[in-house]
């Protein structure tokens, strides 16, 4: 099943689980022990694994968060992370699974999934704050991105992009000296089934990166990777921004390779596969080595 057609329907069925449940999520039953903890080498950073389950695995530790945890993202300092709770909310909280807040509750009948932390330089017009937690609010119909500051709690976010089917935010650009790239963002679009990038400093400006999904920028902010389907499989991507040049880092695979997340310092891909989660070098084509048996949604703290 090809990326595009596989997201869908993953997306397809959370709305309909959520519209089952209206008006709330139901929350898994609490798991009371930690699974088994297997440290690993960083490999581009403190590489985390959610599960959808109240466990996060940080490097191979298992840390509690005492609620199901779905979509994990982290801000620049990895400090802080975001995430959507076991109640269907979006929720902020530190790195070691205290001090959680409720930044967003979801309306009854619609799915929150894949939020990103988006830093940038406030607009010099003013009225985008520069701190944002970009996210998808999908119905059974539609999808958007929304937003909130950092700092939300309770609040009532933002339509950021009202392009039916517009999901999968990711910002970056969190070391470039470019005020441009600086808190922009890649996502894809599950009718088109393109990658776009959204400069969200001056313009506003939308930009297509052909056929994709699951995209992430580059902490600089001058390379997406996604995924794209090839004679069957999920293939990782990597495409420059500026010049729209693209290569597949993976040509030689035989499974499906999902998920791709950059590390802090842009130098590793961190990605996931059926039986665990891999990374690969970001500057060509390489073998990819398995760093845990454990599958979930990859990210970098910073």
């Amino acid at each position: 099943m090809s990326a595009p057609r596989s997201h869908r329907a993953a997306l397809a069925a959370a709305i309909a689980v959520a519209a089952a449940l209206v008006p709330g999520i139901a929350a898994a039953a609490p798991i009371s022990a930690a699974p088994a903890s297997t440290p690993r080498a960083a490999h581009g950073g403190v590489l985390t694994i959610s599960n959808g389950s109240p466990w996060v695995d940080m490097n191979g530790k298992w840390v509690d968060f005492h609620t199901d945890v779905r979509d994990l993202a982290w801000n620049p300092s990895g400090t802080r992370a975001v995430f959507v709770d076991g109640n269907g909310n979006l929720e902020t909280a530190n790195a070691n699974g205290t001090g959680r807040v409720i930044a967003v509750r979801h309306p009854a009948g619609t799915v929150f999934s894949h939020p990103t932390w988006e830093t940038s330089p406030t607009k010099p017009a003013g009225y985008y704050p520069g701190n944002n937690i970009v996210f998808t609010a999908a119905t059974r119909t539609s999808s958007q991105l929304e937003w909130v500051g950092v700092t939300a709690v309770n609040a009532k976010p933002s339509v950021f992009i009202a392009w039916n089917g517009s999901n999968w935010a990711y910002a970056g650009g969190n070391v470039s000296k470019d005020p441009e790239k600086k808190g922009s963002f890649a996502y894809d679009n599950t009718r088109t089934g393109d990658v776009y990038i959204e400069d969200v400093y001056l313009r506003g400006q939308v930009t297509s990166l052909g056929r994709g999904s699951e995209p992430s920028l580059s902490p600089n902010g001058e390379e997406v990777v996604f995924v794209r389907s090839v004679r069957g499989h999920d293939h990782l991507f990597e495409e420059n921004v500026t010049t729209g040049a693209a290569r597949d880092l993976t040509p030689n695979t035989t499974t499906n390779y999902t998920e791709p997340t950059f590390s802090p310092d842009g130098t590793t891909i961190a990605f996931r596969a059926p039986n665990g989660t891999y990374t690969i070098p970001a500057t060509g084509n390489h073998t990819p080595t398995r760093v845990s048996a454990a599958t979930g949604l990859p990210a970098y703290r910073g």
